[in-house]
């Protein structure tokens, strides 16, 4: 599972001007105000880097809770822009967690958006920095994935991290230790409360 179209994250960032990320962010924004009215999504006219494929995650705060979150860890074909209106549409509508976003809550929603580098196998836990690595976990047919900030945001160490990941595939918390495969991701993130 190595996602070769995904670009480096220092090339991504060094890539991805204020404006391109101010555009993705009002995007994504138009994609969630369109799921929450039934309308159809923003069909984004992008150039350079939004153009390009891109995996990325879309993830929806509201009162610094989490209130959404759908991404892909892979790039589809089409534009980083498309992938981030489809990812912000799901994050308000198919987050299994959560019911569909409400038009009251639009107005209060803080969105955040996460670029994901390329895959790369751990051979041992030390490989994993925390704060700077988001994990997935692969066993006998099921996935989970976090996402670099969510460890800092909640304090875990690499351990906390590794056996999180895992419940989050609804797996055992030290599945890794009966052959459940890992691997490890950067991930260039902004926020509507990080770019003004």
């Amino acid at each position: 599972m190595v996602n070769a179209n995904a670009v480096p994250c220092a090339q991504a960032s060094a890539r991805l001007t204020i404006d391109d990320q101010r555009g993705l962010l009002r995007l994504a924004r138009e994609a969630v105000a369109a799921a929450v009215c039934n309308a159809p999504a923003p069909a984004p006219a992008v150039e350079g880097r939004l153009a390009e494929p891109g995996a990325a995650f879309v993830t929806l705060k509201r009162g610094g809770e989490l209130r959404g979150c759908i991404g892909c860890i892979e790039a589809r074909p089409g534009s980083l822009a498309a992938t981030v209106v489809r990812m912000a549409t799901a994050a308000a509508r198919e987050d299994p967690r959560f019911p569909p976003v409400r038009l009251c809550e639009l107005e209060p929603l803080t969105l955040e958006i996460s670029l994901l580098g390329p895959l790369v196998e751990i051979g041992h836990l030390d490989d994993i920095v925390v704060g700077r690595d988001g994990l997935v976990v692969e066993h006998q047919g099921r996935r989970g994935l976090l996402l670099p900030q969510v460890a800092t945001e909640w304090g875990w160490d690499r351990d906390a991290f590794v056996a999180q990941t895992c419940r989050k595939a609804g797996l055992p918390a030290d599945a890794w230790k009966a052959g459940a495969r890992l691997w490890r991701f950067e991930a260039f993130v902004f926020s509507e409360e990080t770019i003004s």
